[in-house]
């Protein structure tokens, strides 16, 4: 049991004996009498139209309860919901099952519901679909331009929504720059591959007339009031339950058709229904991340000083919007201005329909985009120049006393010391003596490149005013009459480690024993309200609720005491969970002897309700923006593409840290998908809308043996926006490696004249890029 002050501290975490035990229950875990389960068909075309779907020998097979189409229950369940805003957004219906025309591969036709999955699966077979196929559109590019088949008719072309933004006299920049630099830039489509797939149980009570909604999902709450929405049940009488969630990554951020439609069947056949997506159906129809095509601009004087820069930016949106499709792309270019001082930027961002499965947040959700785009823009600076890529930043960054620093997107950085953070890590990477190792390994024919990334992020999601769905948080700390204490947060923490840090924090403030604590989170029916855990927003947003809770149960506390005591609630001294009057150290009282008093009522000051407990509502008056410095060391065999990791580097700032163990944890991971999308990940769709890469054997996930060892170091500059002074960690990793990585490996191919390589970037990409300017130079190198 850990002693001491706890925050700051690294302590394991709680969660971690009951899942390693295999004692966790995720949604398929959940066993319930009576249980059907559901199997979803899916289109095998991209885009076509239905024209007749028979069902009828499905439905004669024996162990099959039920089966519905899209055109069954098209008018008893609502759409699929859409919360971001946007004046020029389209919003095509999006059905939970299609009832007359399929947009992308994998969108639902028809469910089977058996009484067992075998069962129902063996279902599908039996249904027999007329489809007609229509041209396809998969480039987002090419679905701009003039003649381009119309996805959805409802609309003269292709275009999902336009989001520009312009701040600063970006013709006067360009006029007077001694240089423009210019680069196009891909963001590959990813798939989030969360470890559990995606699961839904749905049971409904006929008698109480109430629904049950078990869900991998990281937003309970919300979740929740949509699901009374689309199924037009009063909300009051709708519980969802998220259990153990097997990683999210954002793409649990979602309301997914499968959690209505499970739902809806709950109800219909008075019994409860389970769905279990395989892994073909989690590659097919969750949602996919990044998906932007771009080119962007910058004006530079001589001395690497940024004068402007302006970004044109296609988004593949995919088919439809999920929940915050349309809110991704803008976060790109609010981000534009990196850690740097740019006077004018612009961004024009252009979404597109194509038939593919829709974009949405995948960890960063944006920010990884604008990162890439500034750190490989700020080498190709230094490139042109002829300058060392850390001078550039230097000259660029704003200094430590600019804070709060307003950048030209709008955007107010809270606080930062971003040449702090790249001083630790240069010189924890050794940096100037692999620039020597360099230039001696140059000579021998052996090519090593150093990259780094200087990023800033916006996090701690944030002001209610800037979110689709609210922006605030709920804690709830309760003292029970023995003393332990129950906490109730409206985060849904699935893998963060919030059941530790918060425990932490109430353990702190309580002067209770850290064992004594019970976080309670992702259920509905116990916490009253929630928004949930995304955008690395638990623990500033969340976490602060819950101070601010337990700081009320102390303030509550204290009255007592006094009154017990019969002292001046001032003269009251509190420590290790007990009150006791100053100079008088012996007369005092405990925590736990309060809150047995606090519950028998029987001697209470006047005024004073029985209980100790109370709930905080926290409500951020800004976004946070952590920041940090990624340095990589690469090898690259131009004989065979092959690239080896050397040495990374990694110095993050995430301000006040709770516990340095779970930060270490964050970072680890977003450090291993940020290089995933660097080295090998792509989901790579067809001309006729097929997916490629649609199972494990065919999407490349980093291994163990991809991956380097971390050298991981943090600065601590807190924020003013909370009073724990926590930025949030769990999206940087994965927003500072990818620059990081590419920047490494051009550098190395620099005396091939390599300017930019597109990622993934794999063996066979670097190999034929190194034969092409051998073969252009006449053999020469």
């Amino acid at each position: 049991m850990p002693v001491g002050k706890l925050v700051g501290a690294r302590v394991k975490r709680r969660e971690d004996p009951r899942l390693v035990r295999g004692l966790g229950h995720y949604v398929d875990d959940i066993q319930l009498p009576n249980t059907l389960h559901a199997a979803i068909l899916r289109s095998p075309y991209a885009h076509a139209r239905i024209k007749a779907i028979r069902v009828e020998e499905a439905r004669s097979h024996p162990h099959v309860v039920a089966v519905f189409t899209g055109a069954d229950i098209r008018d008893r369940v609502g759409c699929i919901p859409v919360a971001s805003e946007n004046p020029t957004l389209r919003v095509p219906k999006h059905y939970v099952l299609a009832p007359d025309k399929v947009c992308f591969l994998g969108e639902g036709v028809a469910v089977v519901v058996a009484e067992d999955r075998y069962a129902a699966r063996d279902g599908l077979d039996l249904i027999h679909v007329d489809y007609e196929p229509l041209p396809v559109v998969s480039d987002p590019e090419k679905a701009l331009a003039p003649g381009a088949r119309v996805i959805h008719s409802e609309w003269p072309d292709n275009v999902a929504f336009r989001f520009a933004l312009k701040q600063g006299n970006l013709q006067r920049a360009f006029k007077e720059a001694y240089k423009i630099v210019k680069q196009r830039l891909v963001h590959q489509r990813l798939a989030p591959i969360a470890l559990e797939p995606r699961g839904v149980l749905a049971r409904y009570l006929r008698g109480e007339e109430e629904l049950t909604l078990w869900s991998s999902t990281q937003i309970p709450h919300i979740l929740k009031t949509q699901l009374s929405l689309m199924l037009a049940l009063p909300e009051n009488r709708v519980r969802v339950i998220a259990p153990e969630v097997g990683g999210g990554f954002g793409s649990k951020l979602n309301v997914y058709a499968e959690e209505a439609l499970i739902g809806y069947l709950a109800v219909k056949l008075g019994r409860p229904v389970k769905w279990i997506e395989g892994r073909r159906e989690n590659i097919q129809a969750t949602i996919h991340g990044r998906g932007q095509v771009g080119e962007v601009e910058v004006a530079v004087k001589k001395d690497g000083t940024i004068l402007g820069l302006q970004y044109r930016v296609v988004a593949d949106t995919g088919a439809y919007h999920q929940l915050l499709t349309p809110g991704i792309p803008p976060l790109t270019g609010l981000m534009l201005s990196g850690a740097y001082k740019i006077p004018a930027i612009a961004i024009e961002v252009t979404g597109v329909f194509t038939n593919k499965m829709a974009t949405d947040a995948y960890r960063g959700a944006g920010r990884p985009e604008a990162t890439y785009v500034v750190e490989r823009v700020m080498d190709r600076v230094a490139r042109e120049l002829g300058l060392d890529p850390v001078k550039v930043r230097q000259k660029n960054f704003p200094k430590p006393k600019e804070f709060p620093f307003a950048t030209a997107t709008g955007l107010i950085y809270d606080s930062g010391n971003y040449q702090g953070a790249l001083n630790k890590g240069l010189r924890l990477a050794g940096y100037q003596k692999w620039r020597g190792e360099q230039k001696k390994l140059r000579a021998k024919g052996r090519y090593i490149g150093i990259g780094l990334s200087t990023y800033v992020e916006i996090c701690a999601m944030g002001p209610s005013a800037a979110m689709p769905a609210g922006g605030w948080e709920s804690g709830t700390v309760r003292v029970e009459p023995t003393g332990k204490v129950t906490v109730l947060t409206g985060t849904s923490p699935h893998g963060q480690g919030q059941e530790t840090s918060f425990a932490q924090i109430v353990a702190d403030e309580l002067g209770v024993g850290f064992d004594d604590i019970t976080v309670i989170h992702g259920d509905t029916a116990i916490v009253p309200s929630g928004i949930g855990t995304f955008g690395s927003r638990a623990t500033a947003v969340g976490g602060t609720a819950v101070l601010q809770a337990a700081e009320k149960v102390r303030d509550k506390a204290r009255e007592i005491a006094a009154h017990l005591l019969e002292a001046d609630p001032d003269d009251l001294v509190f420590s290790d969970g007990r009150f006791s009057v100053k100079g008088v150290p012996k007369k005092g009282i405990s925590l736990q002897q309060i809150a047995l008093e606090a519950h028998l009522a029987k001697n209470l000051p006047k005024k004073v309700e029985p209980g100790l407990s109370a709930t905080s509502v926290f409500e951020p008056t800004n976004f946070t923006f952590p920041f940090g410095t990624h340095i990589c060391v690469v090898d690259v065999d131009p004989k065979t593409g092959a690239i080896q990791i050397l040495k990374y580097v990694a110095v993050d700032d995430c301000g006040k840290v709770i516990n340095p163990l779970l930060v270490d944890g964050q970072i680890h991971g977003g450090i291993a998908q940020g290089l995933g999308q660097a080295l090998l990940e792509e989901v790579v769709y067809d001309e006729e809308g097929q997916i490629l890469s649609g199972s494990l054997m065919d999407y490349a996930l980093p291994k163990a043996e991809d991956l380097p060892r971390l050298e991981l170091s943090r600065t601590e500059t807190p924020t003013p926006v909370n009073p724990l002074g926590v930025k949030g960690v769990g999206e940087a990793g994965t927003i500072g490696s990818t620059p990081a990585f590419v920047n490494a490996v051009v550098d190395a191919l620099a005396p091939f004249g390599v300017t930019h390589i597109d990622m993934p970037l794999k063996p066979e990409k670097i190999w034929r890029l190194c034969q092409g300017k051998l073969a252009s130079a006449g053999g020469r190198r």
